[in-house]
């Protein structure tokens, strides 16, 4: 395992959340299921307190911490996406009970922050003479759309 794993809080679908995490992205499963030992604030003993799973080949924890927790978009999860059709699948998989924002970010059901981004936009940015350019257009979506920003 990884040194360093990021760890999402979640009230009680520590477990829920993971699953359907893993089934977005390939390279991805539930790990390990470890259950509390002993009453906690998430639920009794035996109830689920941790998940570890890998998402697209990164180890992540889920813990179950019994009270909502304020997630922040300091941190969020982003995603490289090969093509538009992979964009267009995950935001709409993640987005569906959470809400979208600009510029490729959205919060999914249990708050997590999300960047869904065409691999081609990374590439743009580093364009120093098409980078303005595409940032100007993406700058003006919420889901990032590929041939609008090529044709920027």
């Amino acid at each position: 395992m990884s040194k360093i794993s990021p760890c999402l809080w979640f009230a009680r679908d520590a477990e829920t959340a993971a699953a359907f995490y893993v089934s977005l992205l390939p390279d991805s499963r539930i790990d390990h299921v470890r259950r509390s030992p002993v009453d906690t604030p998430s639920g009794p003993a035996g109830d689920v307190l941790l998940v570890e799973f890998t998402l697209a080949g990164q180890p992540y924890l889920a813990l179950n911490g019994g009270q909502p927790a304020e997630p922040s978009m300091s941190v969020s999860l982003l995603v490289r996406c090969d093509d538009q059709a992979e964009v267009d699948r995950l935001w709409a998989a993640l987005v569906e009970g959470g809400r979208p924002l600009q510029c490729g970010w959205l919060v999914d059901r249990w708050g997590i922050h999300w960047q869904i981004v065409p691999r081609r936009m990374l590439e743009l940015l580093a364009d120093p003479v098409r980078a303005p350019r595409a940032m100007a257009a993406m700058m003006e979506m919420v889901k990032l759309d590929i041939a609008t920003i090529e044709a920027a």
